[in-house]
């Protein structure tokens, strides 16, 4: 029950329903506040307990300076939580193991468990190894129920030994666009009460919901676990980043050029930690799934949130997809009564503005390794002549013909080119070169949920196979939607057979390519680029393009809209410039242009108006939980505590609490530490922490190899992080990692400093025998560090290679978060300083003072870092919440939260 210190606590009548809400209007000052901020201070009416939540954090909520840089912690309880199976399988894991911990420690077990609505959907776990044949779909999801037998097993465990949590089976949809077509509230119900619908979820792209006005954001799995225990997120209040909308996207534009554009204005201005928040009367002319393309690219832009606010598009998007009546005027109703609904007009309070005029966007990619990185359309094929040259060696391309002149600049001489001859399985044979498309992904839920850009893409192919065209024949192409309504809706149009012609046969309904998951090139494909060291690239329609990400073989990767993707997959080559040389020739001969087969605004809205309707969602969606025959046939244990499987390779219980007491050990200096890594710029969770395939020769290909694995079942890493034996071994073991300790090495090596002469050696096995001798480890890095997915591994696995403390230039805020969850200490150079500008290699041994100041209670600015070779400099503790503090003194947050509630 709230404290009710300001009086809030009031009744709304909606039709035959009575609600309980806390009336922002009771604060002053709420008026002002920004859409995204007057809902932390609803949260906060409804939660004051008047301990960790007071009135005085209500005021000063209400009292915001939208200048001041941000100071004042607030607790805020989220009303659910979302989950991925790659990130939700480790956090049932460790509720699991929790329940053990508790028993051990003299509590019930029955303690841990969600006090708030938790729910997982298992997108994550097919792979697209079948493609191109209208069985692909059917045999993906056999592999994967085969490969994921064990993990599944577990998760409906879960789904029926804890209450309030719930699983979305296999082959049903992307967890975000499950999450905005079904799952999301916007306006919450929950024992008599009415307020707003807020979530954390374990994937960075939870942000996707922020198009229905749903304040939400990815955090780790150790933090969403302590959120479902009812441990609140502790924050500060953040700044506030008002971007206006103006004007409309002009014809031939998409909302992936839409928010490519933004995604590079923001990461330019610089938004991390930040909440953006779009206004103006442009977000009207903005459709909701637009907004919801833009809410999905906050990670990238590295905002905490991106949202807008409820108006009459977001009530008729909760129409179509199936929400009933009572709801859709409940969340009007509450809306409008708590100052929630959008204005146009309205110049809210924010922090900093920027503007965009939508008529300004013109088509765009984004790559070959950032989605910030974007290249107008037209300049693509140029843009690629010069990047590729950081991919190839060009001493060995000397004497090489290019390409054949044309007319285009992509054709232009000077760029390097290895022509290889592919002979095919059906005998056949062709050329491919650096630069040729080898993937070609319409994938991931940053666009597959947007039917404007998914009819678009469909109609290219419709056009393209009209005119005898189809991709050229060494493109893996593959289509994943977010959700079966897409299917429908295709096929409702007529428009499916025409994407099976161009090869973009349906794989799944999953992540695939753009977590990693594009399953293996053809053979003759992949041996062509292993032995002549091709540098090809893909293209997808999804959010990410980091370095090693998408696939092994390929090592440029280009963001698209999806009817970018179906042309790249008929030109071939990021060489040709699609906006002028021709994809291919017709059946009579004559070149066959983009804007041949681009269609027009009109055609597109036509098939979306006649094509989908409210129906559609009712059906797939009517017993989304129950999963189909081969999910309920999984045979699984039963009772409230695991029953472990010595033998799994997939779920093993993790050594968290491993000898845990309910006393805490004081914190320590750090002394005599080496260096396990020295990091560049830009170095992501999957650098750390890699999702994807698992290479024989590397340790964790070892230990399955140990463990009878053969390599056809190795599957991922990501959906081995059940099994923490594998992800420590996988733990900085990204194929494209380059740890400046080894020099001329690439892939998960360091140099060993225990043994003489110091040899190059895996990163975990190095860090085995800095454990045995008893001498810690840090991480050295430059800007950026950890950005990218909110990947828990890539903070538990530091944890567990022996790293106590990072220093790094600057960090992601989810990364940074982990961090101290798992008591690694983050700290950061002194403001323009670097391990560069300080002379450090990481080859010396570092000492770190004044981290036992926390014992007292308070937390250092920050602590002293000395090296044995005489390098001094103060380092900035950025532990930066006193919630924070906690967690780390009590060695990590899940130790936190069970100790509490042991205690309660």
């Amino acid at each position: 029950m709230s404290a009710n210190s300001f009086d809030a606590r009031s009744t709304l009548q909606v039709g035959d329903e009575s609600y309980e809400i806390f009336r922002l209007d009771k604060v002053e000052g709420s008026a002002r506040l920004p859409y995204s901020l007057k809902v932390l201070l609803e949260n906060l009416l409804r939660t004051e307990d008047g301990a960790n939540i007071t009135a005085d954090h209500i005021r000063a909520l209400g009292g915001w300076d939208s200048q001041a840089q941000p100071s004042q912690e607030i607790q805020f309880t989220p009303a659910r939580v979302i989950m991925q199976d790659f990130t939700g399988v480790p956090c049932v894991v460790d509720l699991a193991t929790m329940r053990e911990a508790v028993k051990e420690l003299g509590g019930d077990p029955a303690k841990i468990n969600p006090l708030a609505p938790a729910e997982l959907v298992i997108d994550h776990s097919v792979i697209a190894d079948k493609f191109g044949t209208n069985d692909a779909f059917a045999q993906n999801v056999e592999l994967e129920y085969g490969r994921n037998k064990e993990r599944y097993q577990f998760l409906r465990w879960g789904q029926t030994a804890f209450d309030e949590f719930k699983v979305v089976p296999p082959g049903t949809g992307i967890v975000h666009q499950v999450n905005i077509e079904h799952l999301a509230r916007t306006v919450m119900v929950r024992g008599g009460q009415a307020y707003p619908d807020t979530l954390v979820g374990t994937d960075s792209h939870t942000t996707m919901v922020n198009g229905l006005g749903v304040l939400g954001w990815g955090v780790g799995g150790i933090e969403a676990e302590a959120a479902m225990l009812g441990q609140p997120v502790s924050m500060l209040i953040p700044r506030v980043v008002g971007f206006k909308l103006t004007g409309e996207l002009t014809p031939g534009t998409t909302a992936t050029d839409l928010v490519l554009t933004i995604t590079e204005m923001l990461r330019k201005h610089g938004v991390v930690g930040k909440f953006v928040e779009f206004y103006g009367e442009g977000v009207a002319a903005t459709s909701l799934a637009n907004r919801a393309t833009i809410g999905n690219m906050s990670p990238e832009f590295g905002s905490t949130a991106a949202i807008f606010p409820i108006d009459d598009e977001t009530i008729k998007y909760l129409k179509l997809t199936g929400r009933d009546a009572q709801q859709l005027a409940l969340v009007e109703a509450y809306a409008k009564e708590q100052g929630l609904w959008l204005d146009p007009a309205a110049e809210p309070d924010f922090s900093e503005k920027l503007e965009l005029d939508l008529s300004t966007v013109v088509p765009s990619i984004a790559g070959p390794k950032r989605p910030q990185d974007r290249i107008v359309l037209a300049n693509a094929a140029q843009q690629f002549a010069q990047d590729v040259r950081n991919y190839v060696d060009e001493d060995d391309e000397a004497g090489k013909e290019s390409f054949p002149a044309s007319d285009s600049p992509a054709s232009a001489n000077g760029v390097p080119t290895r022509p290889t001859l592919v002979t095919a399985p059906d005998g056949s044979t062709y050329e491919i070169d650096h630069g040729a498309v080898t993937v070609a992904a319409i994938t991931s839920c940053t666009n597959t949920s947007n039917p404007y850009v998914m009819v678009a893409a469909a109609l290219v192919a419709k056009k393209a196979v009209e005119k005898g065209l189809t991709r050229k024949p060494w493109v893996k192409t593959t289509l994943a939607p977010g959700s079966k309504v897409v299917t429908d809706y295709f096929d409702k149009a007529g428009l499916t057979p025409y994407l099976d012609k161009v090869g973009f046969n349906l794989v799944g309904y999953g992540c695939t390519t753009c977590i990693g998951n594009s399953g293996p090139l053809p053979e003759e494909v992949s041996k062509a680029v292993n032995e002549h060291d091709l540098a090809v690239t893909s293209v997808l329609s999804g959010n990410r393009n980091f370095e090693g990400r998408i696939n092994p073989d390929v090592k440029m990767n280009y963001l698209a809209s999806p009817p970018l993707v179906v042309a790249y997959a008929l030109a071939g080559s990021m060489k040709v410039d699609i906006t002028r040389d021709a994809l291919g020739t017709d059946q009579d001969g004559k070149p066959v242009f983009l804007a041949d087969i681009w269609p027009s605004e009109a055609e597109v809205n036509e098939v979306v108006a006649n094509a989908i309707g409210e129906d559609m969602f009712n059906k797939s969606y009517q017993d989304v939980f129950a999963g189909d025959a081969q999910w309920q046939a999984l045979p699984i244990p039963t009772g409230n505590t695991f029953e472990w499987d010595a033998q799994s390779t997939y779920v093993r219980k993790p050594p968290y609490f491993e000898g845990m007491t309910m006393e805490t050990t004081p914190v320590s200096d750090i002394a005599g530490a080496r260096v396990l890594a020295k990091l560049g710029d830009s170095v992501t969770t999957d650098h750390i922490s890699p999702a994807g395939a698992i290479k024989a020769d590397t340790p964790a290909g070892k230990y399955l190899t140990e463990h009878g694995i053969e390599r056809r079942d190795f599957n991922s890493y990501g959906s081995r992080r059940g099994n923490h034996e594998v992800m420590i071994r996988g733990t900085f073991a990204n194929i494209r990692l380059r740890n400046q300790v080894a020099p001329g090495t690439e892939g998960g090596f360091t140099r060993d400093f225990t043994q003489a002469d110091a040899p190059v050696s895996f990163i975990y096995d190095a860090s085995r025998n800095y454990i045995d001798q008893g001498i810690p480890l840090v991480i050295l890095a430059g800007k950026e560090y950890g950005s990218g997915s909110s990947r828990d591994w890539a903070a538990k696995g530091t944890a567990l290679l022996g790293v106590k403390a990072v220093i790094a230039e600057s960090y992601e805020r989810i990364h940074r978060s982990n961090l101290i969850g798992m008591g690694v200490v983050p700290l950061q150079y002194p403001a323009g300083q670097s391990a560069e500008s300080l002379g450090l290699t990481g080859e010396e041994a570092f000492s770190i003072a004044g981290i036992t100041e926390l014992n007292d209670g308070t937390t250092p600015a920050t602590v002293k870092v000395t090296t044995d070779t005489g390098v001094e400099f103060d380092a900035v503790v950025r532990i930066d919440t006193p919630g924070e503090a906690d967690y780390y003194r009590n060695g990590g947050i899940l130790q936190y939260v069970l100790r509490n509630l042991i205690r309660n």
